[in-house]
């Protein structure tokens, strides 16, 4: 990498003029600057930062130490040239216009490169054929410096030889002990860039002997698998370390047809994610096309349909960079005749799946990266189709189980495998002959047989509340009253009716007894009278049914009993309340009590069979969950069985099952019940074999779910 031409230099270390006197402190003063810049190129030689940012900070800091116009920096390339790898300033030599100079400018690096020391050579000099330097212009073919400039030049080494050249620009007319200054600093800096190469050089070796163990690993974890999600699994995650990507997808299957297999990094994956349905969407865009596909940030170049699919994907990923690679057996295809090779070529590959690569971060690929992809992919190519021809043998599954299971009669397991057998077989005799009872659970509630819902009978608002919890109250009592501003509104407009209406009629009737009313008159309003006195009788019945309206605003107990609603003022105080809503619940806590159970519909099949078979009764067994330690007895009757089902939440859909039981020994377990305490009952409904008494919901599951779907 170059630096550009005008890039500014720092301020010179120590800016005195050539050849001027310095005393004692300003040497000092200048040995401790360079003492520091050569620390800090030690500790840069000692990081671990790419060769060309290397390369750049080096310059920067020699020439700022040396006060120079520029410099240059000289490396061997792969070919064995020499090569610019970053400059500062070269443009100001004049050697770019001027060929000849180029040319003994290049001899002229090259003898410092192969030489032990560094050079300094003066402005227009040059090395004679014996190897002097000579002052003036040399020989066209001879090392020259043909630039106004003095060349500072010293080579950097490393174990393994000369590695490049290190030049500075630097100003005419320094004192010669000043230019052997200059040299000294530079070859004391050529040494720590060797020092920066050697060790790179060792990282670099022990970074390839990583990928060699790596590429060892990913090479037989993908081999050794013969089932397709393991091996892709293994390809995904052993992959992705391998190449150094941020993520890596398999997709396995035939044609365009695949299916996302393995996302490393993910023991599980939601396959109807968004992302994963993209993915999905342009893995087998890819394979239909058969084409490799690479994406860093443009897709001109991509066939249509896959160019939709990428970029729908990498707006919902945010990815900047992936690699969408077909996935191809070429098992066989090294052996093949010539004539076989062109006929393959004629016909689509046969895609087995893809692997993506992907890079969130950054959409640069670096050094090395398609390289490894490429061998993930080969090795990739040859696992995945060894799986699914493995697992395309007929009935593969069975003969695996079965070859496992062959160890059992073999040797020493024989005889425990006969045991085990036998036993089995016991238990599978008995729990198809053994009969038990078969009972079916529900969870139920308790509450008194004499339980009557509250209702309101008018629209009002409740203004004041006398019942409270457990309040013993008698039929008729007062619970609750109400208010209704629209029935007494109604009343008094009503009222106000029958009075305009009352006075009309004995106006009409005074009039009538006046002797000398004319007959047409008379007739007149006699048939008024008649119209006001039948408006009279139904105002009177309509204020009659207001007034039994007012009187139900008074919510009274329709049984003797016991308030059981909780909380009862601040459930309904201040309450608007519409016709038919249940205010609160009366209960006789003194008469006898039933057990509710709320049985999941899909039981009532065996229950009202049992029903018939037994003569319409059923015994059931329920507990208490106030009182655990003692189980009670009921009877199960055909009338107590709900006409109709009701969807009761978690439960599902349930029927209400009514269960009478001896109420003596109900009250001794229970001295004092609460209404809607909660009991664990099963309702015994005959013998079953063991098998269907503990198994009856897997098989009741299959017949209805499986064999009638079949």
């Amino acid at each position: 990498m170059s630096a550009s031409e005008s890039s500014s230099v720092p301020p010179p270390a120590s800016p005195a003029p050539a050849g001027a006197g310095v005393d004692a402190d300003a040497v000092a003063r200048a040995k401790r600057e360079i003492q520091s810049i050569l620390q800090q190129i030690g500790g840069l030689s000692r990081s671990d930062i790419s060769q060309d940012r290397y390369y750049e900070e080096l310059l920067n800091k020699v020439v700022a130490a040396l006060a120079a116009v520029g410099g240059a920096i000289w490396t061997l390339s792969e070919s064995g040239g020499l090569q610019l790898s970053y400059q500062i300033n070269l443009r100001q030599t004049g050697l770019i216009e001027n060929p000849i100079a180029q040319s003994q400018h290049g001899r002229l690096v090259h003898r410092v490169l192969h030489g032990e020391t560094g050079e300094v050579i003066a402005p227009h000099s040059g090395f004679s054929s014996d190897g002097q330097i000579v002052p003036g212009d040399s020989d066209d073919q001879a090392p020259a410096n043909a630039t106004d400039f003095l060349l500072v030049l010293a080579p950097v080494h490393n174990d393994q030889g000369p590695q490049g050249v290190v030049e500075v620009f630097q100003r005419p007319g320094a004192r010669p002990q000043v230019q052997q200054g200059y040299l000294r600093f530079l070859e004391q800096s050529c040494e720590l860039a060797g020092d920066y190469l050697r060790s790179r050089r060792l990282l670099h070796l022990a970074d390839k002997q990583s990928l060699w163990e790596q590429l060892e690993s990913f090479t037989r974890r993908a081999h050794e698998q013969l089932d397709i999600r393991q091996a892709s699994y293994t390809i995904a995650n052993d992959g992705r370390r391998l190449i150094g990507a941020d993520r890596v997808t398999v997709a396995t299957g035939h044609g365009g047809r695949l299916k996302i297999q393995a996302i490393s990094g993910k023991d599980t994956f939601d396959s109807r994610s968004n992302v994963t349905t993209m993915l999905t969407k342009v893995a087998r865009a890819v394979a239909r096309t058969g084409e490799d596909v690479w994406y860093t940030g443009d897709t001109s170049d991509f066939a249509p349909q896959v160019e939709k699919a990428v970029e729908a994907y990498v707006d919902e990923s945010n990815t900047k960079a992936m690699a969408i690679l077909p996935l191809i057996d070429r098992r066989g295809e090294e052996d093949e005749a010539p004539e076989a090779i062109e006929a393959r070529r004629a016909k689509p590959p046969r895609v087995i799946g893809a692997i993506i690569v992907e890079q969130m971060v950054d959409n640069r690929v670096p050094d090395g990266f398609r390289q490894r992809v490429d061998v993930v992919r080969s090795h990739s190519e040859t696992a995945l189709a060894n799986a699914q021809e493995h697992e395309g043998l007929f009935l593969m599954p069975l003969w695996k189980l079965l070859g496992k299971a062959l160890w059992l009669f073999r040797g020493r397991t024989l005889p425990k495998t006969l045991t085990v057998g036998a036993l089995l077989v016991g238990l599978g005799l008995a729990a198809a002959f053994v009969q038990k009872d078969f009972t079916l659970e529900g969870d139920g509630k308790l509450r008194p047989e004499e339980l009557r819902n509250v209702f309101a009978k008018v629209e009002g608002t409740v203004i004041e509340v006398t019942a409270r919890h457990e309040q013993h109250v008698e039929q008729g009592e007062q619970l609750l009253q109400m208010r209704s501003n629209d029935l007494e509104k109604d009343l008094t407009v009503v009222r106000g009716q029958i009075q305009e209406a009352l006075t009309e009629a004995d106006t009409l009737q005074t009039e009538l007894l006046e002797p000398d009313l004319p007959r047409a008159e008379k007739e007149g309003k006699d048939a008024k009278l008649a119209r006001v006195q039948e408006q009279l009788i139904t105002l009177r019945a309509e204020q009659q049914l207001l007034e039994e309206k007012q009187e139900s605003l008074t919510v009274v107990s329709p049984i003797a009993g016991q308030v059981i609603t909780w909380n009862v003022e601040e459930l309904l105080m201040g309450r608007p309340v519409q016709r038919g809503n249940v205010l609160l619940e009366v209960a006789n806590p003194d008469g006898d009590w039933i057990l509710e159970v709320e049985m999941p519909e899909k039981r009532m099949g065996h229950i009202n069979a049992a029903l018939r078979e037994a003569g319409g009764e059923l015994p059931v067994e329920f507990l208490l969950a106030t009182s655990t330690d003692t189980k009670l007895q009921g009877i199960l009757t055909s009338d107590g069985v709900a006409a109709s089902a009701e969807v009761r939440g978690e439960e599902g859909t349930t029927v209400f099952l009514k269960v009478r039981f001896d109420q003596q020994a109900f009250r001794a377990a229970a001295p004092d019940p609460k209404v809607g305490a909660e009991v664990k009952a099963k309702v015994t409904c005959g013998k079953r074999s063991l098998a269907y008494a503990y198994l009856h919901d897997l098989i009741d599951f299959i017949r209805a779910k499986v064999l009638f779907r079949l």
